[in-house]
């Protein structure tokens, strides 16, 4: 049987009632396992812990289970994964929200456009302690930016032809202003996904301008169709026409040399006798000039005197005589 020390428990009933009153048991049971707990932290494949120290802050991206000083030592985790917000809808029901959609154009025309913005942190610790929120710092400047590129180009782009251009200037646009507020995020994509006239009205009016359009583009290649039709043609007829042309010149400049010839010849036989060479000609012409007619030439005592034979030997038109004319009748 075991001997009891009054003593002893009285000592032992003084200590109970002491840390009841402080509360000291309780603190302990408690205490003990948060500090355990609170001294790990697990961090998954997608993510980084931004772990601050008595002020400085530095980036833990390694996966698994770490280690930390409790009090001393606070721990953020960061999403690393890329991620998307809408501007002009709700993604959730595809609700259009017309205080973002709706732009004004450069040719001062009304438009709904709704974009996706793709993102991800670049930095964990400026997107921790660099901004209070800085998804709506991003969301800001993604607004302005928008607004600022729409505005530069008109209506007819935004609807139709210029979409890639305007997507690739609004990410130009952010990256640089993102840049000057160093928040940690970088925008990886930003997509138009659907842009389209405020009212039906005007939606019509769009239809009916790109029917126009595709009627234009229908006669332009019909243009150009007949023109490659009728242009080898027209071409050939044309070098035709050209080599007519040359060789008529060609025949022309050689008759007028022949004819330079001819006359040089003449000349010079009219140098050799010029009396006779113009008597020549003279007959010459005449018997062209006149080819049926029968004359005797006087020319003496400086005169000519042209006598027609047939009033002397009575020949008549028809080769007959005026005897043989009697003869007959």
């Amino acid at each position: 049987m075991e001997t009891m020390d009054p003593q002893k428990n009285e000592v032992l009933k003084k200590l109970k009632r002491i840390l009841k009153k402080s509360g000291i048991a309780a603190v302990l049971i408690v205490a003990i396992p948060v500090i355990g707990f609170g001294s790990l932290y697990n961090i998954q494949e997608q993510e980084q812990a931004v772990v601050t120290t008595l002020g400085k802050a530095r980036t833990v991206a390694e996966p698994g289970l770490h280690f930390k000083i409790p009090f001393v030592q606070s721990v953020k985790k960061v999403n690393t994964t890329i991620q998307g917000f809408a501007i002009g809808y709700d993604p959730n029901d595809n609700e259009s929200k017309e205080e973002d959609s709706l732009m004004i154009t450069k040719d001062y025309n009304f438009v709904n456009v709704d974009f996706f913005v793709e993102y991800k942190v670049a930095d964990p610790v400026r997107a921790v302690y660099e901004s209070e929120d800085p998804l709506k710092v991003l969301q800001s400047i993604t607004k302005s930016c928008i607004r600022t590129v729409i505005g530069s180009y008109d209506v007819d782009s935004v609807l139709t032809t210029g979409k890639n251009e305007i997507q690739s200037k609004i990410k130009q646009m952010i990256m640089e202003k993102l840049e000057g507020h160093d928040i940690g995020l970088t925008v990886v994509n930003v997509t138009i996904q659907d842009s389209e006239p405020p009212t039906k009205e005007v939606m019509e009016a769009f239809k009916a301008v790109e029917t126009a359009k595709q009627g234009k583009e229908t006669a332009i290649n019909n243009a150009n169709k007949y023109r490659n039709e009728k242009l080898p043609e027209a071409t050939a007829q044309t070098d035709k026409i050209l080599q007519e042309a040359e060789s008529t010149k060609a025949k022309r400049i050689n008759e007028a040399n022949a004819e330079v010839a001819k006359f040089n010849a003449m000349y010079i036989e009219y140098q050799k006798n010029p009396e006779v060479t113009k008597k020549r000609m003279f007959y010459e012409t005449m018997e062209k000039v006149l080819p049926d007619m029968k004359v005797i030439i006087d020319g003496t005592d400086k005169t000519s005197t042209i006598l027609p034979l047939d009033s002397f030997t009575g020949a008549s038109g028809d080769g007959k005589t005026n005897g043989e004319k009697e003869k007959t009748e």
